[in-house]
């Protein structure tokens, strides 16, 4: 498994975005990179799809503890949170779990950071109020 998501109904893509942000800041993360990928699908490819937003969120001082246990650990940063039109019109708000920096890295310091990089987004995701988060 290698994240956990929740489901909203009968809301915008655009409004849940934005709370998805408001719920990261409140965890400390803020959002350094935004891909839209429905726009590069369409310029690319010409292909249409349901809006789907990829954050790139960061939380600093965990990323610092993070690389300063192992410089590399950039490859695996930020942390993906994903906002995306289901077929039905629901919202699905994906987020990547920290853990699997563990299963990958094996390097003192980086469990510490990757639990509690967890924890804070497993409570933004549960701020949502949308269906109790389930793994992927």
């Amino acid at each position: 498994m290698y994240g956990f998501l929740t489901t909203l109904s009968g809301q915008p893509f655009e409004g849940v975005r934005a709370r998805v942000i408001e719920a990261l800041k409140a965890e400390g993360f803020g959002v350094l990179s935004e891909i839209d990928v429905q726009k590069a699908m369409h310029e690319k490819l010409g292909a249409a799809m349901p809006p789907y937003r990829i954050l790139g969120a960061c939380n600093p001082p965990l990323a610092h503890q993070a690389l300063e246990a192992e410089p590399d650990i950039g490859l695996l940063l930020p942390c993906n949170v994903v906002v995306r039109e289901a077929a039905d019109g629901s919202i699905v708000v994906g987020f990547l779990d920290p853990q699997v920096m563990v299963t990958v890295v094996d390097r003192p310091g980086i469990e510490a950071v990757a639990d509690a990089a967890h924890f804070r987004l497993r409570r933004a995701c549960a701020s949502l109020g949308g269906t109790p988060a389930t793994p992927v």
